[in-house]
Parts: structure tokens; C-alpha cells; sequence
């Protein structure tokens, strides 16, 4: 065994050791829609005397921790995002309507003195906490408790001067439930002069009474005792808000006003609510495709490639331990789409091992002379520029979805990348490691038919025989690729395409029924409730889906009821609310990240490759994107923000077949000068496709399993990789490789220029290989 087998093998087994310590020690961190519970996205907006900026959305994430951390919330997660908006997530929270109540309100506290008795109204207070009364002198005209109207001098404090608020049973002074006050120091002497101003006025003298308003409402008006003295006031930390309140509303009252006044307010842009259920169902599902995908994958690679296919399918799992142990340490929410990405990841891994083992079987084949660990070792070595530009690729992919993507989107992007460089670390480490071991062996020596990449292999053999001329008319390959596309865009305009409600805005709600209801029984109940305008669809195991335009919370607490007396105890499973404004932005933001894709994949390929390759790449990635969507629009699937996670995956697996297959061109061509491009690409085709059907097969085996077995939750998402990959697959030969070739026939750029090989003299004359002729000697 040599040195750097040993220091890789050393490595590998550190790793792998760091990650089975970290993985029997740390728990994941699950995201709402695997462990139940309520997300919000808050949008704060400019006030009066505030304008919504970094610092003002800070401390308004702030009040609403206290908030929140008095509701009893277990482990909640406040995060700022950007400059205005705060992202909450409350696990265990199934109804959100006592949460957005509580942590959305203003809670505009102030205390004043009481000038005396306005002109009387019966009015209310509107829905949005309007006064009703007449403004009168320097303060408001509002109604008290009892409904007689208050005319109020201006604030003399306000909530922000409170340092405590707590609720209480007050059984001996008979005044039921009361809500302490304490006060900071300041406030404090602004309360005693407050209430020694009022006390200077007759007992039963209105003017005695200090108006504590809540959101221009007057929550309380106490009359402050007959034993304070005039001037003399109460101290901080002695008062009591008394207004015949039941225990809620005492706790809440309580809650708002320790919680402070809100330095901005702010409005539910997003709010997403997924049953525990869904949560528990959704993890089994994705297990169950896990293991029984990477089992299919195991045994494929291990039938292709034998006792190295066996040791790729050892690092395969050394692979799922180390991504899952580097997302518990990094501390990653592992969401929906994260943990479908994990599983596609695994099937992605198998990629680098083929690379390497078609390289090497392809070195083997041309050098029979060559032994075992030679081939491997120039297999790793010539496989290395395609490893590492495919990858690339995808990580630019997974970037991209981090950056521009929203929610459970981004936890897809970031279980990407790590599953990206952990699946490069088990083939070019552990892999290899394995692979250079048992190649050192005498048994693997003698029987070299054991290894697997003695032979060429059944489809390189079919294709040596056969010679098919692929790239002769390439002009004809496009116009496959052209009727495919118009099929495709035919589709979007006739059938349209079905945006979720995360870019159109709206709300969708699914519910879960004790009696059997179909989709006409749910529609006739919701129109007699009002509610005739919801689109009323059936979801995955007779659940009941229901999608509509602007709909509160309270409102969908009516639909629930409406739909109850249908279908008996309903359930909700899931809840989405997307503001329209937020809409537009995730609609925008996805169009931008589709753009920028393009964009930087064309400049990455243009750097590393030759314009013409990068221009044909593109071309077969945009092929591959409106083939894809065009699908959906036919066959009437939503497009929302897990497609657009699909999409994306779509693109970077694309362009890394893509990479494959312009990287054994550029070889070929460096070698082969003088030889006409279309050959050098027939060829280049010829050796590549054994890894790309390879490669192709172990991802169809994880998302097949994914898409039968991962329940409805990631039918579509499974769905658009199936399309996609199989169109990927397509298109990086049979388009990328023929746009290639029709601009190279208009380009004057010379060929590549071939590298030096290592350790060749000047000089040297040496029997030169015709790489266009696969072992032929001349």
C-alpha cells in the first residue's frame, strides 16, 4: 500500500469516526414541516415616527420574542430577514390565529389624565381600532368600559415606560382577575404625578380617573383611592388594572403590555401551517425511499462494476453518514425539500464513482499490459477535470437556491451543497482509498475479472462494434430538439401554467375529514358559508384542498366549521398564506434566479471550456427548462417553490452531463488537431455514454423511489427530476453537442491546445496513440 493510499485511508477513517461520534450524540434540527407547527413571515412597515430599517426591525424582533416567549411556545425561532421582514416559526402550533392576534398588534399603550365627560356616543370602536369618538381639546373622545364617552388629555406615558405587567386572581379585594403594573425608574415618577394630579379632583369626579387606552381603546379607567392625597400619587409597582376581566383576557392584556409597544408595525406577509401528521409522514416516506433507493443503487453499481462497484456502494453509505453528521453539526433545519434533496444526493454520489471507473476500464482497455492499480490510478486522475466541473456546477445550482430561494427552499439548497462535497469526498477519498487496496491485491490480481473494470463493459463493447456515426447530421438532432420545445411551449399557452399560491398569493389550506366528503359536498358547504369563490380540489389520501384569494385567519376558522358539517371532525393538515406582494417578489425572484443561472453557467463553461461549448450547453439547459415546465402545464402539476428547487437541480445536473461529455471532447481534440470536430465529438459522445446511462440509472432508481413511495407530499418534486433528468440526459448529447458543432463551423478559434504530458522531455521521440481509434497503434 502506498503512502498517499495510506494517508487517505487515515483521513477516511477519521472522518468517518468524527461522524459517527457526532451522529450518536446530536439530534437534527427538524423545520416545521416535518415536526408540525406554524411559520410566519412578518413584514414590518414604516410608522409616523419610525422607519422601517435594520435597526427599528431589530428591536421590533425583539418585543416579539418577549411575546412570544410568554406564550408558552416551546422553542420558538425568531430570525431577521433582510432589512424589514422576521421570520417566526412556532413548533406544535396548529391554530395561528391566537399567536398572529397576539404577536401582530401595535399594543399602543398610553395612560392619560381624564379632562372630563365628553359628549356621550353609542358608537363602537371599529374592526381596526379607530376611535369612534370626537376629538376634543389636546386628547381623544373615546368610550370607556362602560360605554360613556371620556374626554381625554394628551399621553403622559407610555407603554414603553412599563417594566412589568402580571396577571393575577386578586380573592380578597373581590375585583377578580386584576393586571399589576410595575414601572422603570423614569416612567415610574411620571405614573406618581400622574395619578397625584387626578387625585386632587372629588372622589366620584371623572377628572379623578386615569384612562389607560390600549390601541385607542380605553381598556381601563380606575379612579385612584380616596386615601392618596393631592400631589401625593401612587408609587411604582402599587397599581392595578381592574376591568372585569376573565383569565384570558387578564393574560393577555398582561402579555401586551410587558411585551411593550411595537416600534413598527407589522403585517403577516406568509404564514404556513403543517400538521404533525404530515410531518411524521412525510419523514417515513422520504426513509423508506432512502433505503430502498440506495439499496437499488448499491446493487446496480455492484452488478456494473463488481467488487469495485461493491466498494463504491461501502463509500455510498460512508457518504449518507458523513452529509447527514456535517447538517447535525452545522446545525441545519432539515425541512421537506432538504431532506428530498438528501436523498436525490445520494443518487448524485454514484456519479464520481462512475466517472472514475469508466475512466480507468477505458485506460485498462487501451493498455492490457497496464496493471490493475495503474488503470485506477489514471482513471482518478483523467476523470478529475470532469469531477470537479460538474460538481461546480451543481454547487452554483445549490448557491442559487440558497440566495434566491424562500423557506424550505433555501434548507434544499444548503442539504445540496453538503451532500455535493461530501459526495466528493467519498469518491476521491474513501472510494479510492478501498479501490486502491483491493487493486493491491493478489486474489483481485490474478482474478481480474472480479474487479469490474478489467472488461470494457457490455455497452462500450455494443458500441465499438457498432460505430454509429451520432453527430453526422447534427442540424437533425436540433430539430428534434426544436418539435420537442414547440410541443412544450404549446402547452404553456393552451393549458397555462398552474402557479401555486406562493407566487400568486393567497391561501391554501388542506383538511382532513372523519367522514368521507367529495369535492361537490366541500364546494356547495363552503359557497352556503360564503366562501364560493375557493377553488375546492381533492389532496392525497381524500383530504380536502381548498385555495383562495384574501382569507384571515378568522375567516378560515369559518371555513373549517363549514367544512365540519360535512365532513365531521376536520382537521387541518396543512395551511399556506402568501401575501400578494410577497407573491410577486417570489414570482420575480424566480425568474431572476433562472436568469442568473443561465448567466453564470454560461460564463463558467466559456472560462473552462471553449464559447461554442459553453453556448451549446446553455442551449440544452434552457431545452431542458421549458421541456420541463411545459410538462407541468400539460399535465396540469403547480409550479411553486418546490419545482422551482426541482428546476434548478434540473439545471445543474444538465450542465454537469454536459461538462462530461465537452470534457472528453477537449481532450480529444487536443490530441487529434487536424481531425474534423464533428469526429472528435462522435467519439467523445461514444465514451462518455456508458457513464451517463450509468450515472442516469442510479438517480432514477432514488427519485422512482421517491415518487412511489415518498407520498404526495414529494409526488411533483419527484416528478420534475424524473422529467427533467431524462430530458437532461438527452438533451447533453443530442443538443448540446450538435448547437456545439453548428458554431464551431462559423467560429475561427484554433483547436485546443494539448497539454504536455508530465515528465516528457523535449525532444523525446515516442509511439504516438490515435485517440480517435480506441487501443490502435500506429
Amino acid at each position: 500500500m502506498t503512502r498517499a493510499t495510506t494517508v487517505r485511508a487515515v483521513l477516511a477513517a477519521a472522518v468517518l469516526l468524527v461522524s459517527v461520534l457526532i451522529t450518536l450524540t446530536m439530534s437534527p434540527r427538524l423545520g416545521l414541516d416535518l415536526q408540525g407547527g406554524t411559520r410566519m413571515v412578518l413584514q414590518a412597515k414604516d410608522s409616523d415616527t419610525a422607519k422601517a430599517d435594520r435597526d427599528s426591525t431589530d428591536r421590533t424582533l425583539e418585543v416579539l420574542r418577549q411575546r412570544i416567549d410568554s406564550l408558552g411556545v416551546a422553542e420558538p425561532t425568531l430570525t431577521r430577514s433582510g432589512e424589514d421582514r422576521i421570520i417566526v416559526e412556532l413548533p406544535d402550533v396548529q391554530d395561528p390565529r391566537k399567536a398572529a392576534e397576539v404577536i401582530g398588534r401595535t399594543a399602543q399603550l398610553s395612560f392619560h389624565a381624564v379632562q372630563g365627560q365628553g359628549t356621550p356616543t353609542e358608537e363602537k370602536p371599529g374592526a381596526s381600532g379607530t376611535p369612534s369618538g370626537e376629538k376634543s381639546g389636546d386628547g381623544p373622545t373615546l368610550p370607556d368600559e362602560q360605554g360613556r364617552s371620556l374626554d381625554l388629555g394628551p399621553a403622559r406615558l407610555s407603554g414603553a415606560g412599563v417594566k412589568d405587567a402580571t396577571a393575577a386572581f386578586d380573592a380578597q379585594q373581590g375585583a377578580g382577575w386584576t393586571v399589576s403594573l410595575d414601572f422603570h425608574k423614569d416612567a415610574g415618577r411620571d405614573w406618581t404625578r400622574l395619578t397625584g394630579e387626578a387625585a386632587c379632583h372629588p372622589v366620584q369626579d371623572d377628572r379623578r380617573r386615569v384612562a389607560i387606552v390600549l390601541d385607542e381603546q380605553i381598556i381601563s379607567s380606575p379612579q385612584v383611592s380616596p386615601s392618596v392625597a393631592c400631589n401625593a400619587g401612587l408609587p411604582s409597582g402599587s397599581t392595578q388594572i381592574t376591568g372585569s376581566f376573565s383569565a384570558d383576557e387578564a393574560r393577555e392584556l398582561a402579555l401586551l403590555i410587558k411585551g411593550g409597544a411595537l416600534p413598527l408595525p407589522v403585517e403577516i406577509v406568509e404564514q404556513r401551517t403543517v400538521g404533525p401528521t404530515l410531518g411524521a409522514a412525510a419523514i417515513d416516506a422520504s426513509a423508506r425511499a432512502a433505503l430502498i433507493g440506495a439499496a437499488a443503487t448499491a446493487l446496480f453499481i455492484t452488478i456494473v462494476y463488481r467488487l469495485f462497484g461493491a466498494l463504491a456502494a461501502v463509500a455510498l453509505g460512508a457518504y449518507g453518514l458523513i452529509s447527514y453528521a456535517a447538517l447535525v453539526a452545522l446545525g441545519v433545519t432539515l425541512t421537506l425539500p432538504g431532506l428530498a434533496g438528501f436523498v436525490l444526493a445520494i443518487g448524485m454520489a454514484v456519479d464520481a464513482n462512475v466517472l472514475v471507473f469508466e475512466r480507468a476500464r477505458e485506460e485498462h482497455t487501451q493498455h492490457p499490459g497496464r496493471s490493475l492499480r495503474s488503470s485506477l490510478t489514471a482513471g482518478f486522475r483523467g476523470a478529475w477535470s470532469a469531477v470537479a466541473d460538474s460538481n461546480v456546477t451543481t454547487l452554483i445550482a445549490a448557491g442559487l437556491l440558497f440566495f434566491l430561494g424562500s423557506g424550505p427552499v433555501k434548507g434544499f439548497g444548503v442539504t445540496l451543497a453538503i451532500g455535493v462535497l461530501a459526495s466528493m469526498f467519498s469518491a476521491l477519498v474513501i472510494a479510492r482509498a478501498l479501490t486502491e487496496m483491493a487493486a493491491g491485491s493478489r486474489f483481485v490480481g490474478d482474478y481480474r475479472g472480479v474487479n469490474g473494470i478489467s472488461g470494457p463493459g457490455r455497452v462500450r463493447t455494443w458500441l465499438n462494434r457498432r460505430d454509429p456515426q451520432l453527430m453526422r447530421s447534427p442540424r437533425r438532432w436540433l430539430l428534434i430538439s426544436s418539435a420537442l420545445v414547440a410541443v412544450a411551449v404549446l402547452g404553456i399557452f393552451v393549458r397555462g401554467v398552474n402557479l401555486g399560491v406562493e407566487f400568486t398569493g393567497g391561501r391554501l389550506v388542506e383538511y382532513s375529514t372523519s367522514r368521507p366528503v367529495d369535492v361537490e359536498q366541500a364546494r356547495t358547504a363552503l359557497a352556503g358559508a360564503g366562501f364560493g369563490d375557493a377553488e375546492v380540489t381533492t389532496a392525497g389520501a381524500g383530504d380536502i384542498s381548498v385555495r383562495t384569494g384574501k382569507l384571515d385567519n378568522d375567516g378560515e376558522h369559518a371555513l373549517r366549521a363549514a367544512l365540519a358539517e360535512e365532513g365531521g371532525k376536520t382537521t387541518k393538515v396543512r395551511d399556506e398564506l402568501i401575501g400578494p406582494s410577497l407573491g410577486d417578489e417570489l414570482r420575480r425572484n424566480a425568474l431572476i434566479a433562472l436568469g442568473i443561472a443561465v448567466l453564470v453557467q454560461l460564463a463558467y463553461l466559456a472560462a473552462r471550456f471553449r464559447w461554442t461549448f459553453a453556448v451549446g450547453s446553455v442551449a440544452a439547459l434552457v431545452h431542458d427548462v421549458i421541456i420541463l415546465v411545459g410538462a407541468f402545464a400539460w399535465l396540469g402539476r403547480t409550479v411553486d417553490g418546490i419545482f422551482l428547487a426541482a428546476l434548478l437541480t434540473v439545471i445543474g445536473y444538465s450542465v454537469n452531463d454536459s461538462v462530461v461529455v465537452f470534457d472528453r471532447v477537449r481532450e480529444l481534440w487536443a490530441k487529434a488537431r487536424r481531425a474534423p470536430v464533428a469526429e472528435v465529438a462522435n467519439r467523445a459522445v461514444l465514451q462518455t455514454v456508458p457513464r451517463t446511462l450509468n450515472t442516469g440509472m442510479g438517480a432514477l432508481f432514488i427519485l422512482t423511489a421517491l415518487a412511489v413511495l415518498g407520498g404526495d407530499s414529494l409526488a411533483d418534486f419527484a416528478l420534475a427530476l424524473l422529467i427533467g433528468i431524462c430530458v437532461g440526459t438527452y438533451s447533453s448529447v443530442m443538443t448540446a453537442v450538435p448547437a456545439a458543432l453548428v458554431l464551431e463551423r462559423s467560429s475561427k478559434a484554433p483547436p485546443p491546445a494539448r497539454k504536455r504530458a508530465p515528465g516528457r522531455r523535449s525532444g523525446t521521440r515516442t509511439a504516438r496513440r490515435d485517440p480517435l481509434d480506441n487501443g490502435a497503434r500506429v
